[in-house]
């Protein structure tokens, strides 16, 4: 993924590798458990698509210093945390095709090692020594524990809303792309409209990056996406594939679907997977994912025109190319 793009083929290694230094340094603890758990779950992979779009946010702008890195790695930090939580709470064994840290250390050590990890976080933004980032992180933070929330009251809930289930995953999945993307801004003293343009890329981007991911857990292939097909359909989560079933497809393939979701039944997966694949529902989620990128492309013509406003824009076109 993403191997076309100049930056990425070129650039993005030696940038990561300034990143990854920081997490090395960040998950050091005398608690062996601690720094255990932490290296297995932050070298478990991922693309750390946050904190790239949090450096090229920066770059866009002309700002590289080491402080970007830094906050780079607490984007990470943060979403690694609300990973290991997420899948104590979702049961999950699985994930980046390897066993989940709850699955190996146990729930409890694995919550425990989340709230390291967030709180090193933490630490890492008051390094910055700037209230306004401080700001924008400690509300981002709390507005995905109420999406993780709100999308755990909405298990089985087979009346869910397309509305209400964007406002699911803006919370909860969105908004840490969009304070990524922000933060960048922050830190190279963007004026504010560059500053809303790039934290709108990020929430657009965010969106569509959810979209697909939610549409892949019905036509994806396991192992690229590195879990077992059907798992939210087992956890009993309303979608956007499911959603546009229920409200748009045969009386059948609605009634099948508020089954499966009612009684979070996986043995219920090949016959979703049917109805999804006989009916238009990919082509409306890959509009609606399309859509999402190009508001997120339009939000950034007022960032100077350089390689890396190029490198976002392609960035964002192709996370929408998963679906090809």
């Amino acid at each position: 993924m993403f191997k076309n793009i100049p930056y990425f083929r070129d650039y993005l290694p030696q940038d990561l590798q300034r990143v990854n230094q920081v997490i090395k340094e960040q998950v050091r603890s005398d608690v062996v458990l601690i720094e255990q758990i932490g290296q297995y779950i932050i070298g478990s992979g991922g693309k750390r698509l946050r904190p790239i779009t949090a450096i090229l946010s920066g770059r866009v702008l002309g700002y590289d210093d080491d402080e970007l890195y830094r906050q780079a790695a607490m984007i990470e930090f943060i979403h690694t945390s609300t990973l290991l939580h997420d899948d104590v709470v979702d049961e999950s064994d699985k994930r980046r095709g390897r066993d989940t840290a709850n699955n190996i250390f146990g729930n409890a050590a694995a919550v425990l090692v989340g709230d390291f990890l967030y709180t090193r976080a933490f630490q890492l933004m008051v390094g910055a020594n700037s209230m306004k980032l401080m700001k924008v992180m400690a509300d981002a933070t709390n507005v995905i524990a109420a999406g993780e929330v709100m999308q755990l009251l909405n298990i089985g809930n087979v009346n869910l809303s397309e509305e209400e289930y964007l406002i699911v995953i803006r919370s909860k999945t969105a908004k840490l792309f969009e304070a990524a993307a922000q933060i960048g801004g922050i830190l190279a003293n963007a004026p504010q409209n560059q500053e809303d343009a790039l934290k709108n890329y990020g929430m657009y981007l965010g969106v569509a990056f959810q979209i697909v991911d939610d549409v892949l857990d019905y036509i994806g292939d396991e192992d690229s996406i590195g879990k077992n097909l059907g798992d939210d359909l087992a956890e009993g989560k309303a979608t956007l594939p499911l959603i546009y079933l229920m409200r748009q497809g045969s009386d059948e393939a609605s009634m099948i679907v508020r089954d499966a979701l009612t009684n979070a039944k996986r043995e219920n997966f090949p016959l979703v997977h049917k109805h999804i694949i006989e009916s238009d529902a990919i082509d409306y989620c890959r509009v609606q994912a399309k859509n999402a990128v190009n508001s997120a492309i339009e939000n950034l013509s007022v960032l100077p025109d350089n390689q890396y406003r190029e490198t976002l824009i392609e960035l964002a076109r192709e996370s929408i190319n998963r679906l090809v």
